[in-house]
């Protein structure tokens, strides 16, 4: 009896997966998912979900994650842990600002790279070679990074109009609309078309005021993908995160194979820094990236180390901290739209026969559907703390279903049995 309740339960489980893993049915989820959100703004006249608005906002907040979640995933998947992702991307910020104060922001991005590449390939050299614990290693950056930004801000910026805390002004990137695209979907928000009206809003936030930059940024994503799964260097850096002393038999530098991947790490989260300090805004500020760095670990671990689940994390991520800039009656009104999908979730695991995840996911729909309807308002201070909360609870619900890299975090030495 035991036996078939298991091969019921397993059964379920490949069915629920692959429902999840088709392209198709991933569509018609995300059009649902948009169909829910246009009914809740339709029945609380919480308008605000989807206008340009926040898209734009959404798109700006997840850039700096998504390159976060990037170096991350590059360090990981070469079987290091980089918990100094906030210490590079303060170092991006920093050498960012002031480089681009002096000669332009081409110039302060660039300064970023090098500098984040730099960043890495210590943390690399600390790790690989010396053989320190990657944890210490990586929180030691983050001090170190804070501390000298400091220091160096108290000697640099004062003499040319800025402060400790605070940066001179920054040339800022110029920004462009995607033509036709833009005002197409424009003219069709402003009709005020349920459903079509609100993707319209969303697409439309998305193709004014680009970066440059940002447009360079995202295409990181494929290029990441490309890399890891269809180059020969991507293989090398997997089986170097998988099992280093296999590689190594193979002939594979797995020392070589981490610096590489570490440095590119380093780089990439400097980047997210730049992006903070030259597009986001036109200065550095002292604790500008805001956890951001460990929020990046975050999405590495949603996206279940690949770079299309990074990207998909950064946007959720950069979507909740979005809500921090909104109207608190959108924030209700997902609340509301959250009950909705929970429950649907419920049902689509009663008919999976999965009952402990329909049982959870009933209770969260009844619990969020009660306090859309008892709260009157949220604290400004929970909408402030609503990015790190939604994390650690995508992160609880996903625990159970990752498959990291086997031997990342591990310690490796050479010729190690």
């Amino acid at each position: 009896m035991s036996t078939n309740i298991a091969k019921t339960n397993s059964n379920a489980r490949t069915k629920a997966k692959s429902f999840f893993k088709s392209p198709a049915r991933i569509t018609l989820l995300i059009a649902g998912l948009f169909l829910i959100i246009s009914l809740v703004e339709s029945i609380t006249g919480a308008v605000d979900i989807t206008a340009p608005g926040t898209s734009g906002a959404t798109l700006r907040f997840a850039i700096p994650l998504l390159m976060a979640g990037l170096g991350g995933l590059w360090a990981e998947r070469a079987g290091v842990i980089n918990i100094g992702l906030e210490g590079m991307m303060i170092v991006g910020t920093w050498t960012a600002a002031w480089f681009g104060f002096l000669h332009g922001p081409v110039v302060g991005i660039l300064a970023a790279a090098v500098f984040g590449l730099a960043s890495g390939f210590f943390h690399a050299f600390l790790t690989v070679k010396i053989g320190i614990d990657q944890a210490v290693s990586g929180l030691s950056i983050n001090l170190i990074a804070a501390g000298a930004a400091r220091y160096l801000s108290g000697i640099f910026f004062p003499p040319v109009g800025g402060d400790r805390t605070v940066s001179p002004p920054v040339e800022t990137l110029p920004t462009f609309t995607i033509p036709l695209v833009a005002d197409f979907f424009k003219s069709i928000d402003e009709k005020d078309i349920f459903f079509i009206s609100n993707v319209s809003g969303l697409i439309y936030g998305i193709t004014r005021d680009l970066s440059v930059v940002t447009v360079g940024l995202l295409l990181l994503v494929p290029i990441t993908s490309w890399i890891l799964w269809r180059s020969k260097f991507g293989l090398r850096m997997r089986f170097s995160g998988e099992n280093p002393m296999a590689a190594e038999s193979l002939g594979i530098n797995v020392y070589r194979t981490r610096y590489i991947a570490i440095s590119v790490s380093g780089m990439l989260a400097s980047l997210g820094g730049a992006y903070l300090a030259l597009v986001a805004s036109s200065v550095y500020r002292e604790g500008q990236t805001a956890g951001r760095g460990f929020i990046g670990l975050a999405t590495v671990i949603f996206g279940n180390w690949k770079p299309s689940g990074v990207f998909a994390g950064s946007i959720l991520f950069g979507f909740t901290d979005a809500l921090r800039v909104r109207q608190a009656d959108s924030v209700m009104a997902l609340i509301m739209g959250a009950g909705i999908v929970a429950l649907l979730l419920s049902i689509f695991y009663t008919s999976s026969r999965r009952w402990k995840p329909a049982g959870s996911y009933f209770a969260i729909g009844l619990v969020a559907l009660w306090i859309n309807q008892r709260v009157e308002t949220i604290p400004q201070e929970f909408i402030t703390v609503f990015p790190n909360v939604a994390t650690l609870l995508v992160l609880t619900f996903l625990a159970q279903r990752l498959t990291p890299p086997a031997m990342a975090g591990m310690p490796y030495k050479r010729g190690s049995e």
